[in-house]
Parts: structure tokens; C-alpha cells; sequence
């Protein structure tokens, strides 16, 4: 970078949380006052790179770094998994068994197996209209079996059953809000659980209900989660490994 490059970003106004591009990839800024010196991280999820500060002043300073580092940053991002665009004649693995991708005409479907062919869905359109149309399916069949998963799990904690929702989160695989005022607790997931294989996506069904007792990550709430799938680690180390392609799948 050219001493102009460098004092013009160093001498611009930056904010937690704002954007940059460099070599081609979004990187965002942000502020943790734990840090003790400015960093660089590839977000695998969200698929971004993020330049921290220990402080708001020196924020400028983290953008200066990510230009510096624009081959770094490069090369991180193209060891990201290919984006993967959706189709009819695409095989998927959905809670770990194969779906087919058809195009059809109507509404979009859910065609269980039978046969000794795998499941399927039909959906009508091209490009981004079937993908959503896809997607919608998904994302219906990720609120069955994670709402089937959550009432068994919430059962054998002695927890009343919580409200179960379906986003597109980017940053968790799930989440838990304790009940207010008489009303349940509220469990979300993202839908892409639904293409990590079942043991994976029920370990998070049964994360997520251990907070219905344990609103934390103690002793006592891990005991509850080793009591619900066993020894967890297998489960969190394959979401590390694999989270990134979930995430692609779509885009």
C-alpha cells in the first residue's frame, strides 16, 4: 500500500460494525475491548473477513491492516467452499438422507421416498425462483423434525414444551429465549441444520433445550447435554468443519 493509501484510511472516521472491500472480499470492522491488538479473522460462516481493534480510535488502524494484508486475505477466501447454486437433477443430503431435485409444475413438493428411490422435491421455476421454492421445502422439513426433537428433548428435561421457529441465521445454529409472563420459551434454529446430518442437527435440538434449564454454559448444562446425545464434541467439531458449505449451499 502507498504511504497515500495508508493515511487516507488512517485518517478516515470508522465505526463498529462497518464494511470495506479488500482484494475482491467484504471485511468488517469491529470493536472488542478484550483484544489486545488488532487481528484478522476469516468468518467461515458468514463468509467475511473481520478486522478487530481494541478500542474505536484505533479502528482506523485495523482497516490500514486489512489493506496491508489484501494476499492474506485472498488467499483465505478462496479456500471458502464454491458457492453451490441449485437445480433439478442436484442430490442433497437432508438430515443424512439423499433428496433428488426435480422441476415440476404447482406448488413446490415434498415426495417422500418410496420404491427404493430417494426422496424428492418438485418445484416449478429457474434460477432463483426454484431455489427459493427449494429452500421453502427445506425449511418446512427443518421445523418438522427439529419441532419433533425439541418436544422429545424439552420431555425428558421436564420442561414445558417451547415455541420452535426456522430462520437463516447466520452466526448460530440456534438459539433459546427463556419464557416471560406466562408465555413458553422460544427456540430458534437455522434451516440449514437440515443438511448436516441427523446426529449433528438433533445434538443442537438438544443444546438448545439443555438452556431450558441452564440459561449458560456450565458444568450443570453440559451434564444435560451429555445426558440427552452423549459425548458432544464429535457433533461441534463436524459444524466447525462443515458449517462454511452449509452456508454456500444457495448462493
Amino acid at each position: 500500500m502507498s504511504l497515500f493509501g495508508r493515511a487516507g484510511i488512517l485518517g478516515k472516521t470508522w465505526s463498529d460494525g462497518d464494511r470495506l472491500e479488500v482484494a475482491g472480499a467484504p471485511v468488517t470492522l469491529k470493536v472488542n475491548r478484550r483484544a489486545r491488538r488488532v487481528s484478522l479473522r476469516l468468518d467461515r460462516t458468514k463468509r467475511t473477513i473481520v478486522a478487530t481493534a481494541p478500542s474505536l480510535r484505533r479502528l482506523p488502524e485495523a482497516a490500514a491492516f486489512a489493506r496491508e494484508r489484501a494476499h492474506w486475505i485472498a488467499e483465505r477466501m478462496a479456500e471458502l467452499p464454491a458457492a453451490a447454486p441449485v437445480h433439478p437433477g442436484l442430490t442433497l443430503m437432508v438430515f443424512g438422507e439423499p433428496v433428488r431435485l426435480e422441476a415440476g409444475t404447482g406448488r413446490a413438493k415434498w415426495l417422500p421416498a418410496e420404491g427404493g428411490e430417494p426422496a424428492r422435491i418438485t418445484a416449478m421455476g429457474e434460477g432463483e425462483g426454484y431455489a427459493r421454492a427449494v429452500m421453502l421445502m427445506l425449511k418446512k422439513r427443518a421445523r418438522a423434525v427439529l419441532g419433533e426433537r425439541t418436544e422429545v428433548y424439552a420431555a425428558m428435561l421436564g420442561a414445558p414444551a417451547p415455541s420452535v421457529t426456522i430462520a437463516d441465521a447466520k452466526g448460530r445454529w440456534g438459539s433459546c429465549r427463556p419464557g416471560a409472563r406466562g408465555a413458553p420459551a422460544a427456540i430458534r434454529y437455522s434451516w440449514r441444520l437440515a443438511l448436516a446430518p441427523f446426529e449433528v442437527a438433533d445434538y443442537v435440538a438438544a443444546h438448545e433445550c439443555a438452556h431450558l434449564l441452564e440459561m449458560n454454559h456450565g458444568p450443570r448444562f453440559w451434564a444435560h447435554v451429555r445426558a440427552l446425545v452423549g459425548d458432544p464434541a464429535p457433533h461441534r467439531a463436524w459444524l466447525r468443519a462443515e458449517g462454511a458449505r452449509l452456508h454456500a449451499f444457495g448462493s
